[in-house]
Parts: structure tokens; sequence; C-alpha cells
């Protein structure tokens, strides 16, 4: 039997998943319920999209409950102490600055299921986060990027969130 595949997060990670988990299951899903109830009351379901798009719903909520559970299920929790302070891992925030004179940039390193570039966090597993990882402040990185070009960066400041 195959591995579990495990999800590295913070524990502020997995709290926000387990609020999405319980809205799913205490809000959404009694919602939908409601509504294909409703919906059967409108007769012939062949021709019915107000039951069929609650059921398409449905079907998603559930979908993403079984993602959700298995993401909690199999979380890594990051321990951002278990490396040196000026050290780039898991749950730091890096400040680098694309040479040789860009604005300096920073951002978070969490794992894949938390990454949100709009609010500065990146997952490991970006071009970026691999390139930096275990890299300590006052090193200049080469990062190749998907498009074949490579950039480099030096880090300025690491500091754990």
């Amino acid at each position: 039997m195959s591995e579990e595949k495990t999800f590295p997060m913070t524990a502020e990670g997995r709290d926000k998943l387990q609020a999405e988990l319980e809205d799913l299951i205490n809000n959404q899903r009694p919602e939908i319920t409601k509504r294909i109830q409703i919906a059967r009351s409108f007769g012939d379901l062949s021709e019915n999209s107000e039951y069929q798009s609650a059921k398409d719903e449905q079907a998603f909520v559930e979908g993403r409950i079984i993602t959700v559970r298995k993401m909690i299920e199999n979380a890594e929790i990051i321990d951002a102490d278990a490396t040196a302070d000026n050290e780039v891992s898991l749950g730091k925030s890096v400040t680098f600055k694309e040479l040789p004179d860009e604005e300096p940039e920073t951002y978070t390193i969490v794992g894949s299921v938390e990454a949100d570039p709009n609010v500065g966090k990146i997952s490991n597993e970006s071009p970026m986060a691999t390139a930096l990882i275990g890299r300590k402040t006052g090193e200049t990185v080469r990062v190749p990027l998907p498009n074949g070009v490579e950039i480099q960066v030096k880090i300025l400041d690491v500091e754990k969130k």
C-alpha cells in the first residue's frame, strides 16, 4: 500500500482548514439539503434547474469535505524553530530582492495548502521557495523560473512568523 501524502502547514493553516470543514458540515451541507428538498417540491426533476444546481453544489461540497478531512488527517505541522534563526524554512518569512536593483519583497513560505501569493504566502513547492529553503541571510541565490529564465536574488532577512 502506498504511503499517504503529507500536507506541510502551519498550525494557523490547520486551524483554518478545521474551520472550513466545520462550516462545510454544519452550514453549507444543511443549506444545500434544504434547497434540494424545496427544488423537489417543484415537480419534474428532469427539467428542474434549481434541483440540478443544488445537486451539483452538493457534489462539490461533499468532495471538498473529503479533501479537507484528508488534509487535516495528514497535516504535518511546520516547526520554524527547528532551523537556525537566519535560515529560510517553512513557516518563516523571507525578505529578498532580485538583483541587480529591484525593490525588496517579503513572503512567508508555507505548505501548498496555505499558499496565497496575493497575501504574501508562497508554496514550499514554488520555484522561488525551493531555491531559498536552506539558505541564509546575506546569501545570493540563483532561482530557475518555469519559463527557462534564471534570476538572482539576495536574501536580506529571515524571520519566524
